[in-house]
């Protein structure tokens, strides 16, 4: 056990990923905090222009880039990756290399360059999916087994890069860890509630699924970003992170349906209220899924993925961040869901205003 007591402040920061929804989100925490920070994404930046702010573009996949962006750096926070939700045979060989070109090859890319750097510290962004594999989790804890039940190629690739970095902590003098948040929410969220605006928008939410004493957690973009910060500050020699994955997320576990309730009635949508049992909708999902590969037919409106995380409980403890970080979630759902919610109502919007754009001819 190390000591929690132990911590250090972050130096010359780098972010991957710093353009999207999480790394735009943690640069500017880390450029009010004080920090020199360098972004690092193949997409611009969306953040204006800052004295403490360096802006690189480039792939993750280019050996001298990356050793570009890693050059005079003392911390590293990796949050960039291909989010591919797919499974099963829907997986081409092409997504498949793609996602673990960059997910795996480019981490590895990082931590290599990284150690050459002399950098020493290295924080990863995982998934609570890399412990899951359809079954009824409580509580989890960071003691659980990683899945190795692959449903989709994010949670298969986030697995190999974890036990790639965490194998690395102490090589070179570079220590490591591992954040596995659960489902990230908050301004600029492309992803959560996107996926749930295009099943509204599309007319296929008409029931509600499972029990609603079913719950999974989330996690707040700034709670995400606290736990983040905590965990680089506590990667010291004889600290408490060096070598660890911690689960961030709200402390609130919710029913799905009840979380985004409040968000689909802002937007003006009506509710459903009608229940169906969650495992015969699986049923249902997973025989339509099969008949679209085999036989061609339409895709089925929901994943079964996604109707397993609908209908098993599947929430984690922060009891080991607590204990070795000091984390607690800054903000509660409600406090969250008070700020987001004029975003999430905008972000309808323009959503169903291009869905009624009349398509070129």
């Amino acid at each position: 056990m190390g000591d929690a007591t132990l911590t250090t402040t972050l130096g010359r920061v780098l972010v991957t990923g710093g353009s999207g929804f999480v790394g735009a989100n943690l640069v500017t925490e880390l450029l009010n905090r004080g920090y020199d920070v360098r972004s690092f994404d193949r997409a611009p930046s969306p953040l204006p222009a800052h004295p403490r702010l360096e802006v690189v573009e480039g792939d993750i996949c280019d050996l001298e880039t990356v050793a570009a962006a890693v050059a005079g750096i003392d911390t590293v926070f990796h949050t960039a990756a291909i989010i591919d939700l797919m499974g099963g045979a829907s997986v081409t060989e092409e997504y498949r290399r793609r996602s673990f070109a960059v997910n795996v090859t480019g981490t590895e890319n990082l931590v290599r360059a990284a150690r050459a750097a002399g950098v020493k510290r290295f924080v990863y962004t995982a998934s609570n999916s890399v412990v899951m594999g359809g079954k009824r989790i409580r509580n989890g804890d960071e003691t659980l087994p990683y899945t190795d039940r692959f449903n989709d190629l994010y949670t298969e690739t986030k697995v190999v890069a974890e036990k790639f970095v965490l194998s690395q902590n102490g090589v070179d003098g570079l220590l490591t860890c591992s954040i596995r948040p659960s489902g990230i929410w908050g301004r600029g969220d492309q992803t959560m509630f996107r996926k749930l605006f295009d099943s509204v928008l599309a007319g296929h939410v008409k029931v509600l699924v499972g029990s609603k004493n079913v719950k999974l957690d989330n996690s707040y973009v700034h709670n995400l970003i606290h736990g983040f910060i905590l965990a680089a500050e506590h990667l010291v020699p004889g600290g408490t992170a060096p070598g660890q994955a911690y689960f961030i997320n709200d402390g609130e576990p919710i029913n799905m349906f009840e979380f985004s309730r409040p968000v689909v009635e802002a937007c003006g949508q009506k509710y459903p209220k009608f229940r169906v049992p969650g495992r015969l909708v699986w049923l249902v999902m997973t025989v339509w899924q099969f008949l679209h590969f085999r036989f061609g037919l339409p895709k089925p409106m929901i994943e079964p993925l996604s109707v397993e995380r609908i209908y098993l409980d599947n929430y984690f403890s922060t009891a080991k961040a607590e204990r070795d970080l000091g984390y607690q979630p800054l903000f509660t759902t409600e406090q969250a869901m008070a700020d987001c919610l004029p975003y999430y109502v905008e972000l309808f919007h323009q959503m169903k205003n291009e869905a009624h754009q009349p398509v070129p001819a």
